[in-house]
This record gives structure tokens, sequence and C-alpha cells, in this order.
């Protein structure tokens, strides 16, 4: 028996206790404890997420807390208040009530006899937000954070809004949040006599989020309140953050390195939305060694050399033919000291008719300005992928040839030599519209030989949020403004013989909700320019330790009973003249040996449109959540409809929830909500 798997066996498991929060409230957590911790208190590690750690995140939590537990540290995953097997209602993401319940945890935990007193908070997506959020409340036992796929600003950088453009994945996670706060505790943890008046209490109190959500279109004190942007010297304790070119957050680690105060480190790899350890599209890394190395720096005072290693280090991606999919992304590691980096320039790039010009002291920039316009099909953004890849692929971005024909397209010549970047390209326009309302999609490409084209980074922009996301203005039709956007961060290699391709677009639908009219956008290329960071090859990139291999706990015993089915399907219908992008994430149904319960998970979304009718854009989801034993069968079902005309937003939802197969719960809600420069 290795020593690693001596210690696993060793590790004392707890598979509910009860904390109970100032006003009486219990929270539900599962513990993982080193075998000797309570004659020699060790650190805890907070883990505080809505997700169901009896059922949906165990195979999850099964390959990371009893990893960390056997490496010296008390591992505590608690549901939130109104999730999982915890008491109340959970009726928004971030709530005050969220944050004051993990501070108690915080403290609660400190005080336990197999504690030392000092604690660390961890979490990918919901998890890594609130980590930040509850860095920011700075109690004093929480000591460092390791936040992974999350945002500073949750208006900003988030799936709800990007760049004041409505987001389809605003549809999607509500969807995902309307199927979880819909589903009951379980009786064998909180008793007979308590689920089903629990479940009630869910069904009739959580409420619908899309219509919060969609009521705040634009940045409001709804969103700076949990936005640690807003003041980043409130957070005091060492922050790791976390994050992959394929996500939606990345542009926040960049922030954090920039801004925060406290010590503090970046890490980029290829991966979507996924702990790295289990990152797609590879490589995958140590990542749990990895926080072990962190978590042993800042909590137990043990030099393990990570804080002398540069604060970022990033996955430098290699050109590749475009795929909706990938098992991997060739590439290197590369590091920067500090952020922004000090060998970074910026490399220039004029707009010429349909050509990117580089601007240098031999080529500067001409004077010749052409007006160029574009008022995009419909059908463009069908292929652009998901705002962020849940690795349920395909969902990345196809070939870019099959957008760019709806695009007004910048081209450059084939470069000379290779191109490294690294950070956020940014595009500067001389631009007007046609209507008082209109959107900006940007896609950077990187254009082979052979004429595929591969999207590397893009960005949006509401054009009456081209000053300010508080206070947005419409626009005067046929004026020109001078406005600039930010395309998403990214590490990326150019080889020579490739050409850089800047596609623009009026609409990028379903990735974000269309305008109010079909818009044509004329831009001015005598004005415009693209600023790409440029980085040059550093010494100090040959010179990096490679990351270990994933390790982990075994996985979770599971059997499989229902296949399951991921889809990503673009339907064109020619006798109504539509086009639909089906989304299929279908998990089937698989039976956890420990508790003997199995478990279905199935989601389905549609996006229609017809060619060019902006007001017939509406998204539509279903959901399907079921769990079942002997003794116990429950099953919860939504729908949920989001259509638009000029004016107005229209939210219809259905909510029906079964047990042993008769509906014991079925509710409706239909919102009108105004748009609001959108």
């Amino acid at each position: 028996m290795t020593e690693q798997a001596s210690a696993l066996d060793k590790v004392h498991e707890i598979e509910n206790l009860f904390i109970t929060m100032p006003d009486g409230t219990r929270l539900a957590a599962r513990v993982w404890l080193p075998a000797d911790a309570l004659q020699h208190p060790v650190p805890a590690i907070l883990e505080y997420i809505p997700y169901r750690k009896r059922d949906i995140t165990r195979a999850r939590d099964a390959l990371t807390h009893p990893w960390l537990a056997a490496h010296g540290y008390a591992c505590v995953r608690v549901d939130m208040r109104g999730s999982g097997d915890s008491d109340g209602v959970l009726t928004d993401e971030y709530t005050r009530q969220e944050k004051d319940d993990a501070v108690a945890v915080i403290h609660w935990l400190a005080a336990q006899r197999w504690c030392d007193g000092n604690v660390g908070m961890m979490g990918i997506s919901w998890g890594g937000f609130n980590s930040l959020m509850v860095a920011a409340e700075a109690p004093a036992p929480l000591q460092a954070i390791i936040t992974v796929c999350s945002s500073d600003d949750v208006y900003a950088d988030n799936m709800h809004y990007m760049g004041g453009c409505l987001l389809g994945d605003n549809l999607s996670e509500a969807t995902v949040m309307f199927a979880f706060n819909s589903l009951p505790p379980d009786p064998r943890i909180v008793g007979e006599d308590r689920w089903r008046d629990m479940w009630q209490q869910r069904l009739a109190g959580s409420g619908l989020w899309l219509e919060k959500w969609l009521r705040h279109q634009r940045r409001t004190d709804y969103w700076k309140t949990n936005s640690v942007c807003e003041n980043y010297s409130a957070v005091t304790c060492p922050v790791y953050a976390i994050g992959g070119w394929a996500d939606g957050y990345t542009n926040t680690i960049f922030r954090l390195l920039q801004h925060l105060q406290v010590p503090r480190k970046g890490l980029i790899g290829p991966w979507g939305h996924k702990y790295p350890h289990e990152g797609v599209p590879g490589p995958a890394i140590g990542f749990l060694q990895e926080c072990l190395r962190w978590w042993d720096h800042w909590l137990k005072d043990i030099d393990t050399g990570i804080m002398d290693e540069p604060m970022l280090r990033a996955w430098q991606q290699d050109s590749v033919p475009p795929d909706t999919s990938y098992e991997d992304r060739p590439g290197r590691w590369i590091a920067e000291t500090g952020w922004p980096g000090a060998g970074i320039q910026p490399q220039r790039w004029q707009l010429a008719p349909h050509q990117l010009l580089p601007i240098t002291n031999a080529h500067p920039r001409t004077e010749e300005s052409t007006v160029l316009s574009v008022s995009s099909p419909t059908s463009v953004g069908m292929f652009a992928g998901k705002w962020c890849s849940y690795a349920a692929t395909p969902d990345l971005p196809g070939d870019q040839r099959e957008e760019d024909g709806g695009a007004l397209v910048f081209q450059s010549a084939p470069l000379t030599r290779g191109l490294a970047i690294l950070g956020q390209p940014r595009i500067t326009l001389d631009i007007a519209a046609d209507a008082p309302r209109a959107m900006l999609a940007v896609r950077l490409s990187d254009v082979a030989p052979n004429g595929e084209a591969t999207r590397v980074t893009y960005g949006l922009l509401n054009l009456c949020h081209r000053d300010s996301h508080e206070q947005p203005t419409l626009l005067e039709p046929f004026r020109y403004y001078r406005v600039s956007l930010d395309l998403n961060g990214i590490a990326q290699y150019f080889p020579a013989g490739h050409r850089l391709r800047l596609s623009v677009s009026s609409s990028y639908w379903p990735l974000a909700w269309p305008s109010p009219t079909a818009t044509r956008l004329m831009i001015n290329t005598g004005g415009c320019e693209l600023v790409l960071p440029q980085r040059p090859a550093q010494p100090q990139d040959a010179s990096l330790a490679p990351f270990a291999a994933p390790e982990s706990a075994p996985p979770l015993a599971t059997t499989r009973r229902l296949p399951g089915e991921h889809a990503w399907r673009v339907i064109r219908d020619l006798a109504d003249n539509s086009s639909t992008l089906e989304v299929i994430n279908d998990q089937g149904c698989f039976h956890i040996t420990e508790t003997d319960t199995a478990v279905r998970r199935a989601t389905r979304e549609w996006y229609r449109i017809r060619h060019n009718d902006v007001l017939s854009a509406e998204g539509e989801t279903f959901t399907e959540r079921e769990f079942h034993r002997e003794d116990w069968q429950v099953r919860v079902t939504t729908r949920t409809l989001l259509r638009c005309d000029a004016t107005t937003f229209r939210i219809h939802a259905q909510l029906d929830a079964y047990e042993d197969g008769n509906r014991i719960y079925s509710d409706n809600w239909d919102y009108a909500i105004p748009r609001d420069h959108l």
C-alpha cells in the first residue's frame, strides 16, 4: 500500500453534521478529517455552494476533499441556506444572508476541536465568487482563498451581461438555478417529519431568478454590491485566482493581479469551466498538489516555494484548426513576475478597407479614410459556441468562415514571423448606426494558409453603453462615435504564414440577445485601430518547473443506469426560414452506491430566430431532475420561455414537482419587463 493510499484509508468522514447559524437556521455540512485531527488540530478548508453535497457534487467532492484531508487538512463542504440538506429558502445569488452565513461558518470552523483556528476557502464558479466576496468581509480566521472561474465584477464579467449586452447564458444559468432551487432535501438527513415541509417552502418561496436578473439591465447597486472591484482593498488575505481560456471568467484574473494589495497569484490554463485536475481541453495538471503548496504556505507557515515563483502562469496556446471540441490544446507554459507584464508591448494595426495594416516606423498610419457598413443576418452567432464552455462539448466556436459571410472582415497579409500575445486586445472604432439602439460584436481569428479560421477571442458592446454601464444613452442615428472595446484576454501564438482576421458584426445570436431593430453599422476606417498585447518569448519561460500529473482520491462508486447525451445542433428550417440552436445536456441516470440513490439529470435548450426578424428571437429551456430509491422517489421539471418585442421582454415559466409519480406542486409565472437601452 502506498503512503497516500494509507493516509486516505485513515481519513475520517462525517456524512452530515449541522452548523447552527445565529438565527437558528441549520446548514448541512459534510466533513473529512485527518485521522488524528482531534489530537493534533489542523487548518480547515471550506467549500460553500448551493449544489447539493449529498448527490449532485458528490462525485467531484470525492476526488478533492478526501485527498486534501489525507494531506493534513479538515475539509468541509457546506450546503448554503436553502440548498441541499440545509434549512431555509434560497432566493437569489450572493445575498447579504449568504455572506453572513459564510462568516458564521468560518468562525464555527475555527472554534472546533479538530481545527487549529486557521481557515481557508476555495471553490469554482459560485464557490469561487463567494470565496472572493467573503474574503472582502475579512473574517479573522480566514487566512487565504483559492478562487476558480469567478469574477470580481458580477455585471461586466458574468453569465448575465457582457458589454451591456444580454447574454443567452443569463437564461441558461437561471434555468440551472430554477431546477436546483426546486429540489427537496434528503429525508435520511433531515428526517421523515421535515423534508416535505422544507420542500414545499422551497417550491413556493425561491421564485424565478430570471425575472430578478432581467430587471437589472444596467450596472446598478444590485450588481456593484457583490463586485469586489468596487473596493479591492477590502480583500485582506492572500488570493490564488485560477481559470481557463475556454471559460468565461479569465479577465478577472488580470484585474485581481493588477489591483489587489495582498499576496496573490494567477494561473490560466486551456480549460473550460472545470477544476484544473479535470481540465478540458487539456493538459490537465496536478491542481490538488498546487493547492496543497498554497495551503501549506499560508495555513501552516511551511515554505513550499510557491510565493518565490512568478505571479502569473499562463498556457500560451498554439494555432489549431477550428473545432467545437478539443481533447488537448497544444502550447507551452509562460510566466510573468507581475501584471501587467513588463515585457508586453502594444502592437498596433490600422483598419483599412478589408485589410489590417501594421503600424510601424517603416509603415506609419495612413490618412486615408473609407466608410464601410454591415447589417448582419440573424444567423451570425449560431456557430459561436457557448459564452462559457462547461466542457459539455461540443460547445466551442467552429470554423469562423461560417460566420464571416455576415460580418465586415479586416484581414492582414500573411505574417512574416510568428506573433505571440498575452492579455486583452483592444479595438477602437469610429462607428455609427442607423438606429438609436445597436450592438457591436468583434472577433479576432487565426486564419491558416488553407483558409480555415479559428476564433481566438471576441468582445461585445451594447453601443448605448459606450460611455457608461450605469447611465446608458441612446445613439443619435448616423452620428459617429469613438468607442473602444477590450476583447477577452488570451495567450496565443500565431505562426508565420497565418493571417489575423478581425470580424465585425451587428448581431451575435444566441450568444447575445439581438437589438430591437435590424441595425446597420457604419465604420469610418481612418480612426480605427486594433492593439494587440505582443509578448516576445522570455528567458524565464524555459526554466519553469512542470506541473505534476493530476492526483486525486479514488472516484465515487456509481453504476450507470441510463446513458447520457450531449449535443449541440444547428438546425436550419427552409420552410419558415428559421435557425435553431438545440443544446442537449442529458447526464442520464446513475446510481450512487454509498447512499443507494439513483440520480437523473437532463437539460434541453432551444434558441430560435427567423431570418432577419430580430423580434422573433426566443430562448426555451426544459429541465428534469429525479432522485429515487426504494423508499423515496421525487421528480421536478421546469420550463422557461423568453421572448421579446421592440419594447419588452416576456417570460413564461412552469414548475411541476412529483412524489411517487403524483404531482404535489405546480406553478406558473408570467412577466413583462421593459427593455432598458437593450
